[in-house]
């Protein structure tokens, strides 16, 4: 099979892939699309040592498996557990000792025309849901991800750093829960999407210091998480969202003074993503501003280096 296979930080096509063979409890998915996201440029840069098919945003139909799932098209968790470690065993396969990540981890991913995953890790896409669309839902799964963490109200001042991808739609989400937000970004253009669904936005340059009770960084570098943390009042809570290709620095001290919360964030829940895919409330589509067959893969990953851009699809066609 074709994929897109990354090795010693070089991305290749690559024709003479073999169709993985599922193991015990796992189905066999035929890729339909794929999203390309920051994690797999990070990868790409040297981020984290893997070796294998990138990607772990898709869309797929399921042609080995259990019979509910067969010829259905699916979205799939991109951690798959052991089930008998200290985590798993206490509800939190995300942290599984002994994951393998799809596209990440020890596990061969998305950007190619077949991927093997846990059945448990499969979840059907509704029918009024394109799958263009539902190529979204990891990656919306981790902005509400946020809300399994912290719980907000309308009284909170809530601040967003990055109009990029990731933060479009948690900006999105947290719209949905009344709190007081705010967006800011360096790209007009990408707050205007947002300022579309009355969202409030500025430019970074206009954060107010120490007025925010709880600031997400989504930006992924230096900047970005400075100005997410001189936002924050004493005893508010920064969130990261992000990974980094290189070392952050930090005064830690400072979080020590002001009594900081500091939270890591990352993968979340797919039922409610796909429900606010199928009830309309997040507007993915505007987010799509390349389609490439999978062919032209690396068109498509320079394509979504390019500054600005949102995101770029792979149509395994």
């Amino acid at each position: 099979m074709k994929g897109l296979w990354l090795e010693n930080n070089q991305l290749q096509l690559r024709t003479d892939i073999p169709i993985p063979e599922p193991p015990a409890g796992e189905a066999l998915v035929r890729v339909l699309c794929a999203g390309i996201c920051n994690t797999d440029l990070e990868l790409i840069k040297g981020y984290y040592p893997y070796t294998g098919i990138i990607g772990h945003e898709f869309v797929g139909v399921v042609e080995q498996g259990p019979e509910h799932l067969i010829n259905q098209r699916v979205v799939g968790e991109i951690n798959a557990a052991c089930g008998y470690c200290r985590f798993c065993r206490s509800g939190q396969p995300t942290h599984c000792e002994n994951r393998t990540v799809l596209g990440i981890v020890n596990r061969n991913g998305a950007f190619a025309e077949y991927l093997s995953l846990p059945i448990e890790n499969l979840h059907i896409v509704p029918e009024n849901v394109s799958t263009a669309a539902a190529t979204f839902t990891e990656p919306l799964a981790a902005a509400l991800e946020i809300q399994q963490q912290i719980t907000l109200c309308q009284d909170d001042r809530v601040l967003v750093v990055g109009d990029g991808k990731l933060g479009q739609l948690i900006a999105q989400t947290l719209a949905l829960t009344g709190c007081d937000l705010l967006v800011v970004g360096r790209h007009e253009d990408k707050l205007l999407n947002l300022a579309a669904r009355g969202i409030k936005t500025a430019l970074t340059n206009s954060v107010k210091d120490r007025y925010f009770d709880v600031s997400i960084d989504c930006t992924g570098n230096p900047e970005g998480f400075n100005t997410a943390r001189r936002a924050l009042r004493p005893r508010g809570t920064l969130i990261l969202k992000s990974t980094y290709a290189g070392n952050l620095s930090l005064d830690a001290s400072a979080l020590v003074v002001d009594e900081i919360t500091l939270i890591g964030s990352r993968c979340g829940p797919f039922v409610p993503a796909l429900e606010l895919l199928a009830t309309e409330k997040v507007n993915v589509q505007s987010l799509i501003q390349g389609n490439y067959p999978l062919c032209l893969g690396l068109e498509a990953v320079e394509k979504a280096k390019t500054k600005g851009v949102l995101k770029v699809l792979l149509e395994m066609i």
